[in-house]
């Protein structure tokens, strides 16, 4: 149990929650932010990856629950996905604690990097609906596996797999895409987060302070994307794949030695970036709504 808490730690994680739900909720990423605050703060790593999950469970279910009340997602087609991804996760988890990850730890931030040149290059991508002659069946048997195996065996970038994915190969628009990943998502954080738990290895104070940021930041970052589109998803997911392969690059090439003050500095500036994006971005919407209404 982590033993230094103050009341002004407390408001620190309470802000990195309502900071990583909305924008977890917006285009994924969350974790990007809170588990570098965690780790940062004198967590333990065990401690820190167990209540990361538990909170960012909380944020995720808020978003997931928005989107259904949009009709952004129907349980007839995603049902698919989360039983061959509940097949997946399980069997990687197991994989993952018989044989190394350290392959994928170089190839992962190489595939990000290509989904990031993809999506920059391919500004009408997930813009709107577009048939393709992928069979829904078939893509979440397929991916849902797959997915769900690397979730549970490793992990970083699933949510930005996921949505590429639907917007590639199923031709969903982003913020439909985005409603898919959040079910997904929390399927493998309520997975992961029991597993930790019995491993008694949660902080439920912390995690019940970053859930109360997560309540606010989900609802919020829902709303935004709900109501915005693409025109608000798509750069923040851009950024989110940036923040991801630079974080992946430096854990996977660099000196293992540095890893530590990194993410402290790492997680101060994915916090001011992404928060200054993310409030320009809402700002951005606010004049222009105010505009349109006068």
């Amino acid at each position: 149990m982590f033993s230094h808490l103050t009341y002004q730690l407390l408001f620190i994680l309470f802000m990195t929650g309502f900071v990583a739900g909305t924008i977890d909720a917006i285009a994924g990423g969350g974790g990007l932010i809170s588990l570098p605050m965690l780790l940062s703060v004198g967590v333990p790593p065990h401690l820190a990856l167990g209540t990361n999950k538990l909170q960012g469970s909380v944020g995720t279910f808020i978003a997931a629950c928005s989107y259904y009340r949009a009709g952004l997602f129907r349980f007839q087609t995603i049902y698919k996905g989360l039983i061959f991804g509940f097949i997946g996760t399980v069997l990687g988890a197991l994989t993952g604690q018989l044989i190394s990850s350290d392959v994928l730890k170089k190839i992962i931030p190489i595939l990000l990097v290509i989904i990031f040149i993809y999506t920059i290059f391919s500004p009408k991508l997930g813009m709107e609906d577009r048939k393709t002659s992928f069979n829904e069946f078939y893509f979440y048997s397929i991916f849902g596996f797959i997915l769900g195996f690397y979730d549970g065996f490793f992990g970083p970038g699933t949510g930005s797999f996921w949505l590429f994915s639907l917007t590639c190969f199923l031709g969903y628009n982003i913020q439909k895409a985005t409603a898919y990943t959040k079910v997904f998502n929390l399927k493998s954080n309520i997975i992961a987060t029991a597993c930790f738990a019995l491993g008694q290895n949660i902080d439920y104070r912390i995690a019940l302070c970053m859930a109360a940021g997560q309540i606010l930041g989900g609802r919020l970052g829902a709303r935004l994307a709900i109501k915005n589109g693409a025109r608000l998803i798509r750069p923040i997911f851009i950024s989110v794949v940036l923040s991801t392969v630079i974080l992946l690059f430096y854990k996977s090439y660099f000196n293992s030695s540095q890893i530590r003050n990194f993410l402290f500095s790492f997680s101060l500036i994915q916090i001011v970036l992404l928060t200054t994006g993310t409030v320009a971005a809402i700002g951005f919407y606010i004049f222009r709504a105010k505009r349109t209404i006068s």
